[in-house]
């Protein structure tokens, strides 16, 4: 098939994508969906829960493999949508609809790309596609719990919104609890260990403690108080103050040593919530890298988080789109955003998967 007439067929399935609520964890009729196009395309698959998957025709288990991957759940539209958030509707050439830009639109792409090279023979990567369920959950059942009935990968795609440049590098993240203890008292009486003022001190740790590693893809790690909660009425001193802090870990660290170093060194007690979002990164020497780069695209380090975090290998993010629509109200993504999409991941494909 030709690949205008691939693209425009990519563009019907993200607009029957949009149409089905695919919240989390409730991704079976999107999977029916993408099972339907791989059907009329002859192409087997199969299908983990909510994730579907397959193979190039001539795979070889002597060969490396490439994954191809993006997600096809959604977060829940906000209140702020002015628009139905299922019904798929083209405007001023924007396509618009909940999970269209995240990520329905690298995923399509990369279905018609998979679809593009799937008879393919003499490459010299096999490719596996992956449209997996749970990614905005960080789910038990995501491309993480996907991993142990795949081959072996050893280089990855990632699709999601990145303006069509190479995320070579991507923040991992951890997520600590605090507590500030103190003496629990009534407000009436003198308490020189009040928990809240026990708090100032904390609070200023934290804001001015700095890592000494700097990523030169990805800066500093980023360390942010998001939460903090304590006291219960307005004449009782609480025992405790609970604070949540957000740490996005560049490439230079690994969550256990985030861990390890917090934990050792702030003035208070810490917990982590899980140490698996780990930060990812791939050579700006990779051939993959080097393919991009040479058709015109530029490289950086991504500040959000995705299916990355689970992946061993190394991987590039990259997709049509722009991140800061994710998750936005009336949700959308410029067709021809798509157009372009579906020609860099051939072209770029094409200058990784021939080469000798």
């Amino acid at each position: 098939m030709e690949q205008a007439a691939l693209t425009q067929k990519a563009i019907e399935l993200l607009k029957e994508l949009i149409s089905i609520q695919s919240f989390s964890s409730e991704e079976d009729k999107t999977a029916d969906a993408i099972e339907n196009w791989f059907k009329a395309f002859d192409i087997p698959f199969k299908r983990h829960l909510n994730n579907v998957y397959a193979v190039n025709k001539h795979f070889d288990e002597s060969k490396p493999t490439l994954l191809l991957n993006s997600h096809h759940d959604t977060v829940k539209p906000n209140s702020a949508y002015t628009r139905d958030p299922f019904l798929p509707h083209i405007e001023d050439g924007k396509l618009y609809g909940l999970g269209s830009n995240d990520a329905g639109g690298a995923l399509v792409s990369l279905i018609a790309t998979f679809t593009h090279y799937y008879a393919e023979e003499n490459l010299n990567h096999n490719i596996l596609m992956v449209a997996s369920m749970e990614e905005e959950s960080s789910g038990p059942n995501s491309l993480r719990g996907l991993l142990p009935h795949l081959p072996k990968i050893d280089v990855a795609i990632v699709g999601e919104p990145t303006l069509l440049d190479l995320a070579i590098a991507e923040k991992g993240l951890v997520v600590f609890d605090a507590v500030i203890k103190g003496t629990p008292s009534h407000a009436a009486h003198p308490n020189d260990n009040n928990s809240i003022y026990n708090t100032i001190e904390v609070l200023e740790w934290f804001k001015n403690y700095k890592f000494d590693r700097v990523s030169d893809a990805l800066g500093p790690v980023k360390l942010t108080v998001t939460q903090i909660n304590g006291g219960s009425q307005h004449n009782v001193v609480p025992a405790q103050v609970d604070l949540v802090i957000d740490v996005r870990v560049n490439d230079k660290y690994t969550n256990s040593e985030i861990a390890e170093i917090l934990k050792k060194e702030a003035p208070c007690e810490l917990k982590e919530r899980s140490l698996k979002l780990n930060s990812s990164a791939i050579d700006i020497n990779h051939p993959l890298v080097q393919s991009g780069i040479a058709l015109g695209r530029k490289t950086y380090g991504s500040p959000t988080l995705s299916d990355q975090a689970a992946l061993s290998c190394q991987s590039l993010k990259l997709g049509p789109g722009d991140s800061t629509r994710s998750h936005s109200a009336d949700e959308y993504i410029y067709v021809h955003e798509i157009e372009e999409g579906i020609d860099l991941y051939i072209n770029l494909l094409k200058g990784f998967l021939k080469q000798n």
